[in-house]
């Protein structure tokens, strides 16, 4: 018990840090997007500026869904879900995450192949004017689904460690007089 609790502790504490440092790559998008903007009126248009900011956010998508999940704010269907007593709701959430773990799984595994398949022979470019290597931005995607991946796994051991002591390891599972 005490090593789950560890390894969601350090998962956990990963994943806040780095969603924390992903949320300003909403201002490297608005910088790029500001470029193009400002280049297209005033100069000749760049190049990599659409391409860069797809890119951007990419890796603010993939690198802050871990966090999202860490904090409960995906989009959740609380029509049944939200009458469910807390028990139940470790139970359906315990379901719900070893078949998003397969599929994280898959993705992974298909990531990883296309992300060897950029590297060879000299790196995949884009078909682009600007022809970027894309083999950044698919290790971007594999590295954010691997710890999509191992936050997955946190949720599991959390609703695991829940129903096994009763006490909850989320913030969201708590009773709203529990924080007093």
């Amino acid at each position: 018990m005490n090593l789950l609790r560890l390894f969601v502790a350090a998962v956990d504490r990963m994943n806040y840090g780095l969603g924390r440092l992903v949320m300003f790559g909403i201002f490297a998008l608005m910088g790029v997007l500001m470029w193009s903007t400002v280049s297209k009126v005033f100069f000749m248009p760049s190049l990599w500026t659409l391409e860069m900011a797809q890119f951007i956010m990419i890796a603010y998508f993939v690198l802050g869904g871990p966090y999202a999940m860490q904090m409960g704010t995906h989009v959740r269907m609380d029509l049944i879900y939200g009458s469910l007593s807390p028990r139940r709701k470790a139970w359906t959430d315990a379901v719900t995450v070893l078949v998003l773990i397969v599929y994280l799984g898959i993705m992974l595994w298909g990531g990883i192949d296309s992300t060897r398949y950029s590297f060879q022979y000299g790196g995949e470019r884009s078909p682009s004017a600007w022809r970027p290597y894309l083999w950044p931005i698919k290790v971007t995607i594999c590295v954010g689904i691997a710890l999509l991946l191992l936050q997955a796994l946190s949720e599991l051991a959390k609703d695991v460690l829940f129903l096994r002591t009763g006490r909850p390891l989320r913030h969201q599972d708590e009773e709203p007089g529990d924080a007093l």
